[in-house]
């Protein structure tokens, strides 16, 4: 199906890009840690930073980690049980999860919103960066994972219809 395989790869470059921003992570951390003790002087801006890029990592992977089946679960009793079976448990579970997740993401988008007209600001060091690009983030975040989920149901929905399984999850080369 063309519209699994395109939320897909919105949600594969999504996670590539979480994993790039590792290393703007790490030079912040490390600058810091330089900064600090050999030149004397910690920085006005790591710590911000550090727990952005990171809250952005965690956002932009989450859809990435649903799309390959690396989200915590329990697989004792559904690894015994028949694709059709787990197809109907797992539509059952999106089906309730959906719903939930796309609250969110509109609660967050309102968040982002009122954060760009007002134009927010941190309050957390002395730097105190404006929020709304975290706050977007977020929302790209929670709109991917609401994305992916569609997608895992559809999947799930075909499994149920065509009894064979569909979901076969394996992660492809970064390459």
């Amino acid at each position: 199906m063309k519209l699994i395989a395109l939320i897909e790869t919105l949600t594969r470059y999504a996670g590539h890009l979480a994993a790039v921003l590792i290393l703007p992570l790490i030079a912040a951390l490390v600058y810091e840690v330089f900064s600090r003790y050999v030149l004397g002087s910690p920085t006005l801006w790591a710590f911000e930073t550090s727990y952005m890029v990171m809250g952005a990592i965690f956002m932009l992977g989450m859809s990435n980690a649903l799309r390959i089946g690396q989200h915590v679960s329990v697989d004792v009793i559904t690894l015994k049980l028949p694709p059709r079976a787990n197809a109907a448990i797992r539509t059952l579970c999106y089906l309730f999860f959906l719903p939930l997740i796309v609250w969110l993401t509109w609660e967050v988008f309102k968040y982002f919103h009122d954060a760009l007209e007002s134009g927010e600001r941190s309050g957390r060091s002395a730097w105190n960066p404006i929020v709304w690009p975290v706050y977007l983030v977020w929302c790209v975040g929670f709109s991917l994972l609401c994305l992916q989920l569609l997608a895992e149901l559809l999947k799930s929905v075909k499994t149920l219809i065509r009894g064979e399984n569909v979901d076969a999850r394996h992660e492809e080369p970064l390459v």
